[in-house]
C-alpha cells in the first residue's frame, strides 16, 4: 500500500503483527523509491537497546506512549519542512 500511495510521513508502531516496526522500517528504507519517507516510531519500549535498533533501521523520531499531541505534532512539522 505505501509504494501505491506515498505517504509524506509514516506513522509505525514497534509492535505489530506479522512484521515489527524495525522489519517495516528497513523494507522502506531498502527501496528507493519511498527511502526518503519521514519516520515516526510512537511505542511503549522505551528501553534503549528497541529505540537504537529503530534509529539503526533508519527512524527519525522515536517517541514512547504516552507521547503528547504536541510533540508529535512538532515532530510532524519539523519533518516535513526539512523533506
Amino acid at each position: 500500500m505505501i509504494k501505491t500511495h506515498k505517504p509524506d510521513i509514516l506513522l509505525s508502531d514497534l509492535e505489530m503483527p506479522r512484521m515489527n516496526g524495525v522489519e517495516l522500517i528497513s523494507h522502506v528504507r531498502a527501496d528507493q523509491a519511498l527511502a526518503d519517507i519521514p519516520v515516526i516510531m510512537i511505542t511503549s519500549r522505551a528501553a534503549a537497546k528497541h529505540q537504537q535498533e529503530a534509529m539503526d533501521a533508519g527512524v527519525d523520531v522515536y517517541l514512547t506512549k504516552p507521547f503528547s499531541e504536541d510533540e508529535l505534532l512538532e515532530h510532524i512539522h519539523k519533518l516535513r519542512r526539512a523533506s
